[in-house]
């Protein structure tokens, strides 16, 4: 037994003297990993957090309007036929945009023709009597001569004379009747004529059309409805021309003039100031003593009516801290700057902006005078990122 067991742990050495290799194998310190190669540096320019004169603004606020408003509505009292549009349809000029039933208009228009074709009848017998009379004057008085001579010549009686005479006077008093009823039948005639303009141009409230290019931004009538002169049916807003309306109190609005250049913006655009002209200035409203100032928009500018807008009055200058406005990094709602360390990188700091104004931006916070900042930043650029280069750029040279 002694020896078979021997036997066995001889046979059996060599596999422990394997499986010890192979735990210290496991248990021996692993080698020293290679170290991780440095990323290149980012070339970069830079530009000085520096002081500089800004002028500070009073901003205000108000709506977009059309210049041109128009409130379509009816001169006549009538069903409602058709409406043609809706509200944010865009017309043209002369286009059809609502019908009303002409047909107590269109007989109208027929009954004043017919007069008036009357009146003109009318007027041409008058003229063909007063022609007549006219006839007879001529002859009453080439008989009233002629007779009056054979008088003279002791050829006619005295009697013959005196009915020549009453029949030169009633031809006289015909004539002057039949010239008479010929002004009368023509003024009847005239006065036709327009009551059949007028009822031609009143067929043609059946159909109101659109006053100029725009769009249509209310509606108040459908089919089947009553038109009543002086409601409005439709408004159509001349979106061509747009303006901004703000209340300015009465400390800035003394400085305003007609003319003077301010700035805009518009919400839902870009967000960039635009200028914008001073058209109007209201008269003060005493409750809250402020003004109406109407702002012509620049052309080109692409808001609708009702949309909120700004505008920035300038006042006195001011000094601020500033940076190149390239510098501005902007991460959703977060603003930030990569400024260069000693250590030759560049490290993401988080700034509150001020107001902006000749290609800088003031920075409220985050940043000193005389830090360093990356101007136009490179997507590829990180936090603490290497950065080579640092040419200066900007106001901050």
């Amino acid at each position: 037994m002694t020896k078979r067991g021997i036997t066995v742990t001889r046979t059996a050495f060599p596999s422990l003297v394997l499986g010890a290799s192979i735990v210290a194998a496991g248990c021996a310190a692993p080698s020293e990993a290679p170290e991780q190669a440095t990323p290149a540096p980012v070339t970069i320019s830079v530009d000085r957090v520096v002081e500089a004169e800004l002028p500070s603004y009073a901003e205000a606020g108000g709506v977009v309007r059309a210049r041109a408003t128009a409130l379509v509505a009816s001169r006549v009292m009538a069903p409602v036929q058709t409406v043609a549009v809706k509200a944010g349809d865009r017309v043209r000029r002369g286009a059809t945009l609502v019908t009303l039933d002409a047909r107590e208009l269109a007989a109208r228009q027929a009954g004043a023709a017919a007069t008036l074709t009357a009146a003109v009848e009318s007027a041409r017998a008058a003229e063909s009597e007063t022609a007549a009379a006219d006839a007879q004057l001529t002859l009453a008085r080439a008989t009233h001569a002629r007779i009056r001579d054979l008088h003279a010549s002791r050829s006619a009686t005295a009697q013959e004379l005196d009915q020549a005479t009453a029949a030169l006077d009633a031809a006289e008093a015909q004539a002057a009747t039949a010239r008479a009823r010929t002004v009368a039948a023509g003024a009847s005639r005239d006065a036709a004529r327009a009551a059949a303009d007028t009822a031609a141009i009143g067929a043609g409230y059946a159909v109101l059309t659109a006053p100029f290019d725009g769009i249509v931004t209310e509606r108040h009538a459908d089919p089947g409805s009553m038109a009543v002169p002086g409601a409005p049916l439709l408004v159509v807003e001349d979106t061509g021309a747009l303006r901004l309306e703000v209340d300015i109190d009465d400390t800035r609005a003394t400085g305003l003039r007609i003319g003077q250049r301010v700035d805009v913006r518009i919400d839902g655009g870009d967000g960039a100031w635009q200028a914008g002209t001073i058209g109007e200035i209201g008269r003060s409203d005493p409750a809250s003593h402020s003004f109406v100032v109407t702002i012509e928009l620049p052309a080109g500018v692409m808001a609708r009516p009702g949309t909120f807008g700004r505008t920035r009055l300038a006042g006195p200058v001011r000094r601020a801290l500033t940076v190149a406005s390239t510098a501005i990094v902007r991460r959703g709602q977060l603003t930030f700057v990569f400024v260069t360390a000693p250590d030759g990188r560049a490290h993401l700091r988080p700034v509150v902006l001020g107001s902006e104004a000749g290609g800088r931006t003031e920075i409220l916070a985050g940043v000193a005078a005389g830090d360093t900042v990356v101007t136009s930043p490179a997507p590829a650029l990180t936090d603490g990122a290497p950065v080579a280069g640092g040419t200066t750029t900007g106001a901050g040279r």
